[in-house]
């Protein structure tokens, strides 16, 4: 493993690039390095060995990620309107936090052209049966295991509510280590004998502790997290395994493969604010990409590089869901006829999960009703059994209040007593809150009707619980029964209270797998349509939810497509592409002159003189707003689409006339543009390398003029585009001055384009952008001057603009103007 922030060369090229280190991105790497494929891991996340992880109040309030407030920590939370979502930053991905369960994916669930609200299905290319050899390696190498020991109170406690509501319960297979070695009894603290392919933090593992400290990081190396497992094993083979790398961007080669830009973070740095948009990009080319980087960051990225994958799917972003995540609470559970003793739950004892109860679905055909569902005992940490205790004030209080008093007897002689064993035990209560509350976690078939999108350059997910609420409520059902089972009372989640809102550790959907481009992003082993060589395989990839937890199912689709992969069977594609920016005539031409610029004259034929004076310069700045849609070429189309999808597009610039009389002579009026692009389809703002600008030229018609736009782009990953566009101002019947003159019909070209290239040139995307009359009133205000003659540049332009706005509506005009102010 390299902390890649010391490496200060990339491998030029290699045969695959994974992109996260993840259930998807761990399974890829060690299948493929296994069979000798040179073979690098981008891991924006640290490591944590055992120990490595934080405990102290001050290390946990830092254990967040967000690098551009200095937090490199394990916990990314994210925050959509409808929902939150939990995923995690670390060498091990998704695994670091998870609570171990290795469920399959029941055969039923697996549903074929499901109708979906609002118009869609959900569509499984895959079944149980493609994917049992695969659930059968991924748990051998997980070393799954059911929870061995008879006497914890939760477990018990689960089993006996679901024996009283008959609900099916049982213990589900685990990714945790209970004995030191294969067939050894289990035993608390014993040192793990390490697998052949030994273990890359170096450090002795001990079994399970029963901590409950699962979802904040193993410190004993119990888990057998990815880390401790399939990554070692890819090192073992030999796998470049790099730390604090951030993927921004990627591109396809000419001839084949991908090129990767990605940035390092320093752990230097770590603790200090960084402008992350401002980290020097690393590269490296690949034949074969996959993007592991979970359900929002493989999603995220191939959203923010959209321009460079022209006919990329429209389905990306769709069916997008929380596999039905929802958490509830049981308190105060009571045991005996009348309720009158607490019953222990002690949720702090053992892994977080240890059994499962699980609701039928309309698709077993058993008689049940309704999307199926699991509800699993939730256990957490001891601290949160303090935290919990200590949060309880009123009692607290008196408790405190009761013990200095017996102190004070004592030190004034009244109490002789010198043991305060009792005292202590009276000071820190029965704590019965903590030992008979625990937590529930659902999860099951929601409806997989989200759709992630980008906003203002940001990942935006639009989500709701209305769509899945029967679902929602027969889960909170069932919870509310096991509570009642156990004597106790049932709570929902605070944010629940809060509109509904859940949050989610399982987000899946996003590049969803299907049997076409049409229906899907990727097909069965997560390859991108059209893009050969591109993978998805993560839980991006999985078109609905898996229903049981699917971390196992993520796997075990990676390792049927890295099956796929090494056996040459992937499916047969187009040719591939060029990269984008290898369009572009950037290099000299054939007779090896520079390009021409598109505004740019021939060369003079002799010597040019010159001016007495410098030329005085004429600049204003434009703001025009609009919409456009990808892998679409005609502007009317682009505007209605991309407004129907949110898809906005706006630009500033300047307008620089360098010389005005130069610029007024010449038949091109050309000036030069910059400023930027806004565009959340594209990842943000762009900012402009070279801009052109031509006011009024003509094409053969005598009562056409035309204002020309180019702007010469690169996204902040790299890809080159080229954005065109056109004013039409022609007469039409109707009053059309101002409509002609403030839209601008505009194309994204793949690379950087120049004029005579236009016709042969990938096209991106198109739509329409407008003058706002609020932006135009504004535009009047920014003209400014520079030079000997500021009043005669201004007369000049002028006397241009409205010229040629009478030569084309002057036959309308005339009547509104009189003949001794024409023009």
């Amino acid at each position: 493993m390299a902390d890649a922030s010391h490496n200060s060369q990339d491998t030029a090229f290699v045969d695959t690039v994974v992109v996260g280190s993840g259930f998807g991105g761990a399974v890829t790497a060690y299948r493929l390095a296994e069979a000798g494929w040179s073979v690098v891991v981008l891991e924006r996340g640290k490591p944590y060995p055992p120990g490595g992880f934080p405990r102290s109040p001050a290390d946990m309030a830092r254990n967040f990620w967000d690098p551009t407030n200095g937090l490199h920590g394990m916990f990314d939370i994210w925050s959509f309107r409808g929902l939150e979502g939990v995923v995690s930053s670390g060498l091990g991905g998704g695994s670091l936090i998870y609570a171990n369960v290795l469920l399959r994916k029941d055969e039923r669930w697996f549903v074929n052209e499901s109708p979906l609200p609002g118009g869609g299905y959900e569509n499984w290319p895959v079944g149980r049966a493609d994917l049992d050899p695969h659930y059968d390696r991924v748990e051998h190498m997980l070393g799954a295991t059911t929870y061995p020991y008879q006497d914890t109170p939760k477990t018990l406690a689960l089993h006996q509510a679901a024996h009283r509501l008959d609900l099916p319960v049982f213990r589900p297979p685990l990714a945790v280590s209970f004995a030191p070695r294969p067939g050894a009894p289990p035993v608390p603290g014993a040192q793990i004998t390490e697998p052949d392919y030994g273990n890359l933090h170096g450090l002795p593992r001990s079994t399970c502790r029963l901590c409950g400290e699962c979802d904040i990081g193993c410190n004993y190396g119990a888990k057998n997290t990815l880390d401790h497992t399939y990554l070692s094993a890819a090192r073992h083979h030999g796998a470049d395994i790099r730390t604090r790398c951030e993927v921004r961007g990627f591109t396809p080669r000419p001839g084949g493969g991908y090129d990767v830009s990605y940035v390092v973070h320093d752990p230097a740095r770590e603790g200090r604010r960084t402008a992350t948009d401002r980290l020097p990009l690393h590269r490296i080319g690949c034949r074969r990409l996959v993007l592991a980087a979970g359900t929002f960051g493989s999603t995220y990225l191939l959203l923010r590089n959209r321009a460079a994958l022209p006919g990329l799917s429209s389905a990306l972003g769709t069916r997008f869901c929380g596999n039905g995540d929802l958490l509830g609470l049981v308190l105060r559970a009571t045991a005996g006829a009348d309720g009158s003793r607490p019953l222990r739950l002690d949720g702090s004892r053992g892994p977080v999960i240890t059994s499962a109860v699980r609701g039928g679905d309309a698709l077993d055909e058993d008689g049940s009703s309704g999307r199926g569902f699991y509800i699993e005992d939730a256990g957490y940490p001891d601290f949160v059994t303090w935290l919990a205790e200590s949060s309880r004030l009123p009692g607290g209080a008196r408790r405190l209040l009761a013990f200095g008093l017996h102190r004070l007897l004592a030190r004034l002689g009244v109490d002789p007593a010198s043991r305060v064993g009792g005292q202590l035990a009276l000071l820190l209560g029965p704590a019965v809150f903590s030992a008979t509350s625990v937590p529930l976690l659902g999860m099951g078939r929601d409806v997989p009707d989200g759709r992630m999108r980008l906003r203002r350059g940001y990942l935006d997910v639009e989500w709701t619980t209305l769509t899945s609420r029967a679902y929602f409520e027969r889960v909170r059902s069932t919870m509310r029964d096991i509570a009642g089972a156990l004597g106790g009372n049932f709570l929902d989640n605070p944010l629940w209270w809060w509109g509904n809102r859940v949050i989610t550790v399982h987000p899946l959907g996003g590049a969803p797998m299907g049997r076409h481009p049409g229906e899907g992003v990727c097909d069965d082993i997560g390859e991108v349509f059209g893009f050969p060589g591109l993978h998805v395989l993560d839980g991006a990839l999985l078109p609905g939810a898996v229903g049981a937890n699917p971390s196992l199912t993520i796997a075990a689709v990676a390792d049927r497509a890295c099956d796929r992969i090494l056996e040459g069977k992937t499916a047969s594609r187009t040719a591939s592409r060029a990269s984008a920016g290898h369009t572009a005539h950037e290099g000299p031409t054939a007779d090896g002159t520079a390009p021409r610029t598109p505004t740019e004259a021939a060369p003079p034929g002799s010597a040019h003189t010159p001016p007495v004076e410098p030329p005085t310069s004429l600049s204003f700045t434009e703001e025009m707003n609009g919409h456009i849609a990808l892998d679409v070429d005609d502007p009317e189309q682009g505007r209605a689409l991309g407004r129907s999808l949110g898809q906005r597009l706006n630009f500033r610039l300047t307008i620089t006339a360098a010389d005005v009389d130069r610029f007024v002579a010449e038949p091109t009026h050309a000036a030069d543009a910059v400023g930027h692009v806004d565009c959340d389809v594209l990842g943000g703002r762009l900012e402009v390398e070279h801009g052109w600008f031509n006011l009024f030229t003509q094409d053969g018609d005598a009562d056409r003029r035309r204002m020309l736009y180019r702007l010469h782009l690169r996204t902040q990953e790299g890809t080159p585009l080229t954005l065109t566009g056109h004013k039409d101002v022609h007469d039409d019947p109707g009053a059309d001055v101002w409509p002609d003159t403030s839209t601008l019909y505009i194309r994204l070209l793949a690379g950087h384009i120049y004029p005579d290239d236009d016709a042969t040139a990938p096209v991106i995307g198109a739509g329409i952008v407008i003058i706002r009359i609020g932006d135009f009133l504004q535009q009047l205000t920014t003209f400014r001057t520079t030079g000997p003659h500021p009043a005669r540049a201004m007369e000049l332009f002028g006397k241009l603009f409205l010229g040629e706005l009478w030569a084309v509506y002057g036959g309308r005009l005339a009547r509104a103007v009189p003949a001794k102010d024409r023009p």
